[in-house]
């Protein structure tokens, strides 16, 4: 039976990518794709979210979300990462012939939840806004959902600490108080960080390769993949980038990829380590411990990046599946 996906999103380009990646599958069931603010504009980032629904003849429902964190101001759009329009800047219509649907991201989530109990997984790879929002309306949806799959957070291991600052991962310092919330509910989160998606990186040759076998979806890839290309040669002296949102998919469909490791998740909230994810895995308990009530999650600690890759390869480029 095909997983049921909510896909929370501020595309951008490798959000874009992920949720080809997820659509391209045969087994997931994208039923929606809730925008969050981040990468780009709510504007953007919702229009990008459509444009891709349209292009690629999506049935999944679009809807806009969060346009600001829940305690701390927002930050500006990663433009230099992203482009201007958050699809590294390629051509893209003044209007489309179709609209978000009229509910906020967060009603889609508890409504869709409620209505397919133990069966949604929610797919975050942006600041964690509109899961905490849902959470916060309706705690009863934490034990409703089947499993939350995030893309975020650093936790130290093969080198990997932070992007935005020395510890502190993108989608973590932009709404810290919401990745909090969603890391200490009572529902199974996996946490994909730095740790293993700076692991992976997809070559300007595997890219071209994409281009050329992938029918459907290898044009477009390359297209917008260009600026983040550019982007990463510049920041990290790569040829090619590193594979983050695609990650927390290929954790989804194939999680003998990964090593992982348990315990609760806390997140620093304020001060110059804001952001910082941290998982206690010892099981004593201290005498200040804000950790040890919490509910074990999983951190992955390691991947096989050869297998991610061959994985994405295989299915972006095999025969579109029948909507």
């Amino acid at each position: 039976m095909n997983t049921k996906v909510i896909f929370d999103t501020d595309p951008g380009i490798d959000d874009a990518m992920a949720i080809l990646f997820a659509q391209a599958s045969s087994k997931i069931e994208l039923l929606g794709i809730t925008t969050v603010f981040g990468n780009a504009t709510i504007e953007n980032a919702t229009r990008n979210a459509l444009y891709l629904k349209q292009r690629f003849n999506m049935s999944a429902t679009v809807c806009t979300g969060a346009n600001t964190p829940l305690n701390i101001a927002a930050g500006e759009p990663t433009t230099f990462v992203h482009g201007q329009n958050g699809l590294g800047d390629i051509e893209l219509p003044d209007t489309l012939p179709i609209a978000a649907d009229a509910r906020s991201a967060h009603d889609f989530i508890i409504e869709t939840v409620r209505k397919y109990p133990h069966e949604i997984t929610l797919i975050a790879v942006g600041r964690l806004t509109n899961l905490a929002l849902a959470l916060q309306k309706a705690p009863d949806i934490a034990a409703l959902v089947k499993e939350v799959v995030v893309m975020g957070g650093a936790f130290g291991h093969n080198g990997h600490t932070g992007n935005v600052s020395p510890y502190a991962e993108a989608n973590i310092i932009g709404d810290p108080h919401a990745a909090d919330i969603v890391f200490t509910q009572p529902w199974p989160v996996t946490v994909v960080g730095l740790d293993v998606t700076q692991q992976s990186i997809m070559s300007n040759d595997y890219i071209k390769a994409l281009q050329d076998q992938s029918a459907t979806y290898g044009e477009f890839i390359y297209q917008i993949s260009r600026f983040y290309s550019d982007f990463h040669k510049e920041s990290a002296g790569l040829d090619g980038f590193y594979v983050h949102d695609s990650s927390a998919v290929a954790y989804l469909l194939a999680p003998e990829l990964f090593k992982v490791k348990q315990g609760p998740i806390r997140v620093i909230c304020e001060g110059p380590a804001i952001g910082m994810t941290l998982c206690k895995t010892a099981e004593k308990v201290f005498p200040v411990d804000d950790w040890h009530n919490k509910p074990k999650q999983q951190v992955c600690t390691d991947v096989d990046s050869k297998g991610l890759l061959d994985l994405y390869f295989k299915i972006l480029t095999q025969s579109p599946k029948p909507l």
